[in-house]
């Protein structure tokens, strides 16, 4: 998952702005109390999501996946004062942790998480969608494209995390196992889609950024 060097990752940490007191307690508390720390999206992550916010203030934002809401309220601090973020996961333990985390924050009345599986809830959503941040288990990322696409208007963000999976998608199809397949199926499917414009960044484990056309 480390595909930069831990002392340059260090200094562009120390030279991009910091996180918020809230943050780095959460970045905190997560890895002290919550297993897999390593999905957290961190400071550097986090502060490339709330900057794509900010360039688009969106007034509709749907997170897929939301483990303890580190994402989620980075992703807020672009909202429109009268905009909201729905961070979809199926996590009953994370979901009360990143609830809290919520509650504390200056959005908490912005911020709706609901538990259950998002594709069985983004049918239901009936407005236009500024930012998707997808996040969730990797054998559906192209079944959540295929359902957001539509949804997000044009000139909407959609940023799919961890499409470089460790590394794991450079090699041979042949020899990748399932899970890797499908990330990479979904990175094919999207280069050759004429819906988007799209923006591989080998950040962390790789960012995936697309622009609906």
């Amino acid at each position: 998952m480390d595909f930069i060097i831990d002392t340059i990752q260090t200094y562009s940490e120390v030279h991009t702005e910091g996180e918020s007191e809230l943050l780095k307690k959460l970045n905190r508390d997560t890895n002290l109390k919550v297993g897999q720390p390593r999905m957290l999206s961190g400071h550097l992550q986090g502060r490339i999501l709330s900057f794509l916010s900010k360039l688009i203030q969106p007034e509709l934002i749907l997170e897929i996946g939301t483990y303890t809401g580190y994402s989620a309220l980075c992703l807020a601090e672009g909202l429109k004062s009268s905009g909201k973020l729905m961070t979809i996961d199926p996590n009953e333990e994370t979901n009360l942790f990143a609830k809290k985390y919520f509650e504390s924050s200056s959005f908490s009345k912005q911020i709706e998480l609901i538990e259950g599986k998002a594709l069985d809830l983004i049918p239901k959503i009936d407005k236009p969608i500024d930012l998707v941040f997808i996040d969730a288990d990797k054998k559906n990322y192209l079944n959540y494209y295929k359902a957001v696409i539509d949804k997000v208007r044009s000139g909407g963000l959609i940023i799919a995390d961890n499409v470089l999976w460790s590394g794991k998608v450079i090699g041979e199809v042949s020899k990748m196992d399932e899970e890797t397949k499908l990330i990479h199926e979904f990175n094919e499917y999207v280069c050759k889609d004429a819906k988007v414009e799209n923006l591989l960044l080998p950040v962390r484990d790789g960012l995936m950024l697309l622009r609906k056309k």
